[in-house]
Order: C-alpha cells, then structure tokens, then sequence
C-alpha cells in the first residue's frame, strides 16, 4: 500500500527535524519526508493540515491482561485501545496467569499479537520462575521467544542474592532487568505515608521504600556491570538519586507514569478508589520533582502504566481495592498538558514517548532498532498524526479498553489522535467530528 500524508507539521525529535510537508510511504517504508518523489501514486491520501506527524509512541508499560485475567482487559481490546492513543508499540510486563516464564507462553502472546495487526506487543520476561523469587528463568530462551527484557513486575525480590545472580546472568549476554524499586517490607500499604494518610487511617508506604531499594540496585549495579531499567519512578528522593547514578555513568534508565507526573495523594480525596495505583500518589513536592526530572532528562520516559481494572474490583473501599487505571489512551494527551504546563515544549512531549523509549529499548528492537520511534526515510513507518489544538473530555464508558477506570475522568485533554499508522497500514482513523447544525 501507498500511503501519502500531506500537509502536517512533521516532528522528529531524534534528528530535531520539524517543519510543515508531506510523508510517502511505500511497502510499510517512508520513502521521503519532504514529499512524494516522481511517479509517487499513492492508494490512500490523508491532510494532515494543522496536523502533527510525529513516530509512533512507544510505551513501557501496558498491561494487556492476558493470559488469566480476560475478565479484566484482551488483546482485542487492549490493542485496539493502544492504536486509538497513537501507540504504535508497547512493553507489557511478564505477570500475567500463568506467568511469562516458558518460551511457548511468549511465542503464544505474540504469535496472537501479531495476528490483530495492530500495536507492536514487546513482551517482558519473567526474571525468576512464577515470580518468586527463587529460581531464575532461562533467560536466553525467552529471548529467543521475543523477550526484551526481565522483570518481577510488582513483585519485590526478598533475597538480595537472588537479584545479584539475576544481574550477573544479565550482563553475561546484555539483557536489561527492568525493576520497580520497592523494598519488599516497607512497600506493603496502599497510599503514600503523610499527612493524608494518617488522616484517613490508610497504610503508608514511606520514600524509604523507593530509596533503599534504588541504594541495593545501584551498589548491585556496580558490582556486576549489568543494565537496568528503573520503572515508575514515584518520588523526589528518587528522582535524585537516579540523576546521581546517571552523573556516575551507571548503566540505568527510568521512567514515570501519566498518574505520578499530574497527580498527588490529595487527589484521592474522600477515599476514591480510581486513585488507588502502584506506586502510590506522593506529595506535590514529589510531582514537581518528577516533572522537571523528566523536562531535563534524568527520567527518560513518560508511561501510561496502563492496567485495566474491573469495575467489581474498583468499586470496593479504598484499601482494598484492586491498584490499577487505564492509561494508553491518555498517554499522549497527558504528555502534551505536561509540556505545556511545565513549557517543557511539544518536542520534549513527542520525545519521551517515541525517541527516549526507544533508545531504551535499544537492541531489544532487532531490525527495528535503527527506525523505531523516529521518522527516517528508509525507516518503518510507524507513524501517529494528531491534533494538538482538539481538546477532548475523556470519558470513562467511551474508552475501547476493557478498563474503564482512570483518575482522570472528566478531565480535558488536549491532542486528539487522528490517524495512527502501524508498518505502513492505516491502523485506527478517528470518526469525522461532525458539524455544527
């Protein structure tokens, strides 16, 4: 298929190319971005005036709910939820049921991705068999399968051997581990410890939780060489130490989901549990810290940390609760209000989605490595086109995830995705909005 996309502001942060043109593609290629060459017929036309095109967003961390937990999420669903928010690739974590710790399990999910031809489903490893803690997986199988990395998902390591030989075994073949840091005993509430939380009787989870862990990673982390990924980054302490490992030259990267970057633990408000999330929300000092953290690089990307809850599971009080909100269909419109309220800029925006998380990616991305969340003439086309002045209400029952919980329902959002492109093909296509009578 030929595809032409004309007439939108074209945004690369990579390569910082941004100015108003046209995009031809050919064969799932972008064969020019400065316009149609010679003899260029294209199959399908799409103005993109007063558009943006930039590289398809690359998140994560998505949960797609399956295998196990179907009643809450399906890849049907969850990737038709991916393309609707311009995701054209993302990185889900390896706790599903039964967990992502055999090869035909990952073979499985992918060969069942690839199959819808939507998003790009990157799957995560389990780094120890079921996620206890004991035994480690056998990692270069997994990998074989089309794992990008090993993780415990939202499961502490108890024993601080354990994730030494873990890290060990990683750096002898190159594979990053992607850790939330949580030091297992103190990471046992469900809201952050403060003020708040004292006042409404809730279980605390201090900073110390986030910042130990982050001091045994990074001493781990110097004895072994190995690469590590830090995920949900959640508070000021954090943020601080991950720039101080940074400034060493350790080998760690970061990122922060959509919830901690615009949200506090005075959201949760009287008891909502829509703001029941892991990590949980921290003080507005923390917030500050990550978004500047993120407007100047210590934090490499933004998440939507999507993981769709029932709504059995939400509606239940605020403790007991199931963690957890939809997010790849706001990824991109909270991005954008971050750059604007912090004028960190549209290109910072663009960058934390597409460019950053793919350098973390780095050779996990196989043949993509060398195109993927950038626009490269030659490259994949993987492409989302939307509009940064559309504003739009986000609710709940509209979402196409299976999920329909999120703290930011009601909430107005700026950048409504139009188009998104997956390898050439046109992958979601918004309706038309129709005019005023």
């Amino acid at each position: 298929m030929k595809l032409l996309i004309k007439n939108g502001r074209v945004i690369d942060p990579a390569s910082k190319f941004d100015q108003v043109g046209d995009v031809a593609i050919a064969a799932g290629r972008i064969v020019s971005l400065k316009g149609a060459t010679v003899n260029f017929e294209p199959n399908k036309i799409i103005d993109a005036t007063g558009c943006i095109v930039a590289p398809g967003l690359i998140d994560l961390s998505a949960r797609l709910r399956e295998p196990g937990y179907e009643h809450e999420g399906m890849l049907e669903s969850e990737l038709a939820a991916a393309v609707a928010g311009g995701v054209t690739s993302l990185v889900c974590p390896p706790d599903t049921d039964p967990v992502l710790d055999e090869p035909g399990l990952v073979e499985m999910l992918k060969f069942r991705a690839e199959k819808l031809h939507q998003s790009r489903v990157f799957p995560l490893g389990a780094l120890t068999r079921a996620l206890k803690g004991e035994a480690l997986t056998e990692m270069v199988e997994l990998t074989e399968a089309g794992c990008v990395g090993f993780s415990q998902a939202e499961v502490p390591l108890a024993s601080t051997q354990v994730l030494m030989r873990a890290l060990q075994y990683a750096a002898t073949f190159g594979y990053t581990v992607w850790l939330r840091p949580q030091e297992l005993h103190l990471g046992q509430g469900v809201a952050a410890s403060g003020a708040l939380a004292t006042r409404l009787g809730l279980s605390g989870v201090p900073v110390a939780a986030e910042t130990i862990a982050l001091h045994t990673i990074f001493e781990l982390v110097r004895a072994t060489g190995a690469r590590v990924h830090l995920c949900r980054i959640s508070s000021a302490a954090g943020v601080a130490l991950v720039g101080k490992a940074k400034a060493e030259g350790l080998g760690v990267t970061c990122d922060v989901s959509i919830n901690s970057l615009h949200l506090t633990d005075a959201d949760i408000g009287y008891f909502d549990s829509r703001m029941r999330l892991d990590p949980p929300l921290r003080q507005q000092r923390d917030r500050d810290a990550i978004r500047q953290g993120l407007a100047d690089g210590t934090i490499d990307a933004l998440v939507s940390d999507h993981t769709p809850v029932d709504e059995d599971a939400k509606t239940l009080p605020f403790a007991e609760a199931e963690p957890g909100a939809t997010g790849l269909e706001l990824l991109l419109g909270l991005a954008c209000k971050w750059g604007s309220d912090s004028q960190a800029g549209i290109v910072r925006s663009i960058a934390v989605l597409t460019s950053e998380p793919a350098r973390v990616l780095g050779d996990a991305l196989g043949t993509l490595q060398a195109s993927a969340g950038r626009l490269v003439k030659g490259g994949v086309a993987d492409l989302c086109v939307f509009d940064p002045q559309s504003s739009w209400r986000v609710e709940s029952a509209a979402l196409r995830s299976q999920g329909k919980n999120t703290p930011f329902s009601g909430h107005h959002l700026p950048a409504r995705v139009r188009w998104t492109v997956v390898g050439g093909q046109v992958a979601y296509e918004a309706l038309a909005t129709p005019a005023a009578p």
